[in-house]
């Protein structure tokens, strides 16, 4: 069963589902997350107290508003444009990441946020 959440990142506030897989409800038992978000280029990724392996739903194949978990950095990273290694519109991954969950509606506001010092992840009430 999936959950909903609420990404909230300065004035914005965004509205996503959290899968049903072992890591996305590995992510659920930990909320609320506050991190400082780091920046790389499209995508924003913190550490969260979670680790999980890569699992069955590992890709580098992402796109606009997914919500993935990073292995390597025990990372959750959202993902709402072109990074480093893109060679187009789509966002891609430093290495591959579990697909965790999707933000509803437009991601892309969150380049608004570049700088910001604390994103917030919560069950949405």
């Amino acid at each position: 069963m999936s959950m909903q959440i609420t990404i909230s990142v300065e004035d914005i506030v965004l509205y996503a589902e959290l899968f049903d897989t072992a890591t996305s409800r590995a992510i659920a038992d930990v909320l609320p997350i506050m991190a400082e978000p780091q920046p790389w280029g499209g995508e924003f990724y913190f550490e969260i107290p979670v680790a999980m392996p890569l699992d069955e739903t590992a890709t580098t194949k992402i796109k606009v508003g997914d919500i993935g978990y990073w292995p390597p950095g025990s990372a959750l990273a959202l993902f709402f444009g072109p990074t480093p290694l893109s060679s187009g519109s789509d966002p891609v991954p430093a290495s591959a990441v579990n697909l965790v969950g999707r933000i509803s509606g437009d991601a892309t506001v969150l380049k608004k946020a570049k700088g910001a010092r604390e994103i917030r992840i919560a069950r949405t009430e």
